[in-house]
């Protein structure tokens, strides 16, 4: 029995100091995506998932890895901040204005989401922080969309409805709900959505999106040799959608793993990710 309780204790220590040095470092994902419908090689960085986490002061580490990749835009998949009324969201703002300045387009996650409808509890909370950034020339798409200047690329951000998210359930996600709040796809243009719940890749795909980029899983909190991300935010185990690139129909979905954490800091085996994307064309 003694014996057991060292080994537990010893398992206990090995996983803390493993959990702290995975908190507190990130990594940097490619991934090359290509289609007959990019005309020219482009470079984008998805973020997802910040959660007001710092690298290095005023998020020095992190600026400097998104200087270095040098991409053509960037993309935000949701979560830069924690939604909790009162809390400081200072942090996200500081780090978008740290930024050098080039093309973001940002996507609603459902801590966004949450000061934005909630107004009883955060007030004005939402209307401040989407001022600013859109201030500093970040495109806020709530099931709206931008088209990328000199390419044929148009970034669709998809705001779906707070019952998508509760925790133990399930709702279907259809094609007529997506198209339905985000307009008709033109099939002349290579559609990126920015949809921040992987869960519902399916749907997204029978909408026609060509590449998905997500988050919100944070890559199952832990990550198993052979098995992969072992909780989500549903509290389901073993999610499905964990992070890394998947196909369906004709879509692609590229899932971050995110970068930070909240209400409890973990990340097991599960480093922070920067994901770079890497857009090619190719012949029909």
């Amino acid at each position: 029995m003694k014996l057991f309780l060292i080994i537990i204790l010893l398992l206990a220590i090995f996983f803390l100091i493993v959990d702290f040095i995975d908190i507190n470092r990130f990594v940097v994902r490619e991934y090359e995506v290509k289609s007959d419908k990019i005309d020219k090689e482009l470079n984008i960085v998805l973020l997802a998932d910040l959660h007001n986490k710092e690298f290095g002061k005023d998020n020095s580490k992190l600026i400097k890895a998104i200087e270095d990749i040098n991409p053509d835009f960037t993309l935000v998949a949701g979560d830069m901040l924690t939604a909790k009324p009162g809390k400081d969201y200072s942090n996200a703002l500081k780090f978008f204005t740290n930024m050098k300045k080039r093309p973001v387009c940002y996507g609603l996650g459902n801590h966004e989401y949450r000061m934005k409808i909630y107004e009883d509890q955060y007030g004005k909370a939402y209307d401040d922080y989407v001022s600013k950034l859109r201030e500093q020339g970040i495109d806020i798409l709530e099931n709206d969309h931008i088209d990328i200047e000199g390419t044929n690329i148009r970034i669709q951000g998809l705001m779906i409805d707070r019952h998508y998210y509760k925790r133990f359930e399930h709702h279907e996600m259809t094609e007529e709900y997506i198209r339905g709040i985000t307009g008709k796809k033109d099939e002349s243009k290579y559609e990126i959505m920015i949809a921040h719940n992987p869960e519902y890749f399916p749907g997204y795909a029978s909408a026609g999106a060509d590449l998905i980029v997500s988050g919100h899983v944070h890559g199952g909190i832990m990550k198993l040799p052979f098995i992969g991300g072992v909780i989500s935010p549903k509290l389901s185990l073993f999610p499905r959608f964990d992070g890394g690139i998947f196909n369906h129909l004709n879509s692609t979905m590229i899932l971050s793993r995110g970068l930070g954490c909240h209400t409890l800091p973990l990340r097991i085996f599960n480093p922070g990710e920067l994901v770079v994307i890497k857009l090619s064309p190719c012949q029909k």
